[in-house]
């Protein structure tokens, strides 16, 4: 019974203290960097600080304070490695001009692309190009041509078919 009185003191202590000091505490939170993250940032500091199960704290501000610095190094250092990763990505996918080698297999592979849209036939492939090339809206392709809008999905649907398979000629 005294370990549940403990634990609703210490609830109630944290709990006085982060609603006594809220504006204390968001304005800590901005200045060291959460702008308008502050709020949010301090409703995460709520929920991390009165989950724990914690005994009698000696500076209940102080505690509060270095859970707010902490959970904004925790932010810091999460934005870091995301700044990180997503740099890698790019200066992976950016290596400068392909091989001469990967601008012939590319070249190679566009051919046997375009092979196959036009296998698909002189309206189906005019479709595709008139979509997904100039943009142009189905509905509108099918009153250009005087088709149903059904006609028009289904020559696109024959087209990415074709397409998928020169794809997986690729694979291969």
């Amino acid at each position: 019974m005294t370990e549940a009185n403990d634990r609703t003191d210490a609830l109630q202590g944290i709990e006085g203290v982060l609603l006594a000091n809220r504006t204390r505490i968001v304005r800590f939170l901005q200045v060291r960097g959460a702008g308008d993250a502050a709020e949010d940032l301090f409703q995460d500091l709520w929920m991390r600080l009165t989950e724990r199960r914690a005994g009698p704290i000696a500076d209940p501000l102080s505690y509060a304070m270095r859970a707010a610095n902490n959970l904004m190094l925790d932010r810091y250092r999460s934005a870091r490695q995301s700044e990180l990763r997503d740099q890698a990505w790019t200066d992976a996918n950016s290596a400068g001009d392909p091989s001469a080698e990967r601008a012939l297999i590319s070249r190679e592979q566009l051919a046997l692309i375009e092979q196959a849209i036009v296998a698909t036939g002189e309206r189906p492939a005019r479709i595709f190009r008139r979509f997904r090339m100039d943009g142009v809206p189905q509905r509108e392709i099918a009153g250009e041509l005087g088709i149903s809008l059904s006609t028009v999905e289904a020559d696109l649907r024959k087209v990415y078919a074709a397409i998928a398979a020169a794809r997986r000629q690729f694979d291969a």
